[in-house]
């Protein structure tokens, strides 16, 4: 009777052991592994097709330099005459959106461009409009300022710059952010010969990019590069004389 009971026990005792090693092996084979330390993931520079990367605010003043087919134009932007534009203005030469771009109206009074060389381009950037700001520079000759259908917050990518005093556009809220500061003369240059004519054919430029444009109107001007140019460097002020050195100056007269 004994040896029968240690007997059972023997086999109850085994079968607890079999379970929790069972069971050990599960909980084992289910268990997350350790993950590894990540890895700080590159912050994305702006692209052109997801205008969520182009938001960095624009320096307080900031030069933009215009490589045209007829010369440099060099814009110097002041941020406090119109900050939504100038920040617009900043991110799309940084991220090269105004390369290869036409100057598709050119006329007496502007010299007009924003349309992408590139169909996807328009798709994204024609309806990504920003909040107005209010006129604190006058459109005189050499402002820049952003194109707009006339509506409230309607001005996307599309500037001018005026080549005459439109001092008319104030009153109707187009505020400039920025000022021609070199080359006025390759303004004056840049080929005005089809006049408004272009301007009613911006929904084929849309749709079609420079073909179009060198396709119909071979003569355009038009802007190669646009950088952000480096500001120069401020003369060193002169330094007051010490007052020893005064007294030095004294002692040799």
């Amino acid at each position: 009777m004994m040896l029968r009971m240690k007997n059972v026990l023997l086999a109850s005792s085994m079968l607890t052991l079999a379970f929790c090693a069972a069971a050990l092996a599960q909980t084992k084979s289910t268990a997350p592994a350790t993950p590894k330390a990540a890895t700080k993931a590159k912050a994305a520079g702006p692209n052109l097709l997801d205008p969520s990367t182009l938001k960095a605010s624009a320096p307080a003043v900031y030069l933009v330099k215009l490589n045209t087919t007829k010369g440099p134009i060099v814009i110097r932007v002041t941020k406090n005459w119109a900050p939504v534009g100038a920040d617009r203005f900043y991110n799309l030469v940084r991220a090269g959106f105004y390369n290869n771009n036409y100057i598709f109206r050119s006329t007496k009074q502007f010299a007009q461009f924003g349309i992408p060389a590139k169909p996807e381009l328009s798709r994204v950037w024609m309806e990504r409009t920003m909040l107005d700001d209010r006129v604190i520079q006058s459109n005189k000759r050499a402002m820049i300022t952003f194109a707009s259908t006339g509506d409230k917050n309607t001005r996307s990518v599309q500037v001018f710059i005026n080549k005459v005093d439109n001092t008319y556009l104030d009153s109707l809220g187009f505020p400039a952010f920025g000022e021609v500061i070199e080359g006025l003369d390759v303004l004056d240059m840049i080929y005005s010969g089809y006049g408004e004519t272009v301007t009613d054919k911006q929904g084929e430029i849309m749709n079609q990019g420079n073909a179009y444009l060198e396709k119909n109107f071979p003569r355009l001007d038009k802007i190669t590069t646009a950088v952000i140019e480096p500001l120069p460097a401020e003369p060193p002020k002169d330094e007051p004389k010490k007052a020893d050195d005064s007294k030095k100056d004294d002692a040799k007269k």
